[in-house]
């Protein structure tokens, strides 16, 4: 059963991730997080990052490791042909009949049409992504990290991934340094 539900969630993630990878992520987030719970908020922001950090196609990175994560290789092919093989059929058929159709206003409106529904979707997705950060960096830290970010990318045209990475070793870099602090408290207090 979880084969055919990791087929289904990512050909649905596939078939309907009209725009490309950024388009896909809410997608996937409602398939692995609220309609199947495969994971939870903070493990797909994590699968997320770190995806943003690699070389390739968000979506099918992110269905190569959720498909491992959760029926092991052969749900990791099935969920990555699933992402892709739809798509793939649609290019074929569409790219041998849509010359034809081109010209035909309805087919030009249909892409625009689509562009403001994706934008909706991403801004959900980036509003949930807030309210999480609020409660666990605080207000002040997640404002700062955002307008930080913002300027960091768009004026300064800093890569994104770049930028993921500085934050995962700060991350990591701060994580290594607690322990030694919660080892002081105890010596101190024992």
């Amino acid at each position: 059963m979880k084969q055919l539900d990791l087929f289904l969630a990512f050909f649905r993630v596939g078939i309907l991730g009209y725009g490309g990878g950024p388009s896909s992520i809410p997608l996937v987030h409602k398939e692995v997080v609220e309609k199947y719970k495969w994971m939870n908020d903070d493990e797909f922001a994590d699968v997320l990052a770190l995806g943003n950090t690699l070389p390739g196609p968000i979506a099918t990175k992110m269905a190569g490791y959720i498909g491992y994560r959760v029926a092991g290789f052969t749900g990791m092919v099935n969920a990555v042909m699933a992402t892709i093989v739809p798509t793939i059929l649609l290019m074929i058929i569409l790219l041998t009949s849509i010359s034809s159709f081109k010209d035909l206003p309805w087919v030009a409106g249909m892409t625009k049409a689509v562009v403001p529904v994706v934008g909706v979707m991403l801004a959900t997705l980036t509003w949930d992504f807030f309210k999480k950060s609020n409660e666990t960096l605080g207000k002040v830290n997640a404002g700062l990290m955002v307008v930080g970010g913002l300027i960091l990318m768009e004026v300064l045209n800093i890569h994104p991934a770049i930028l993921i990475l500085v934050l995962l070793i700060l991350a990591i870099a701060k994580k290594d340094k607690t322990p030694k602090v919660e080892n002081k408290i105890e010596r101190g207090v024992g």
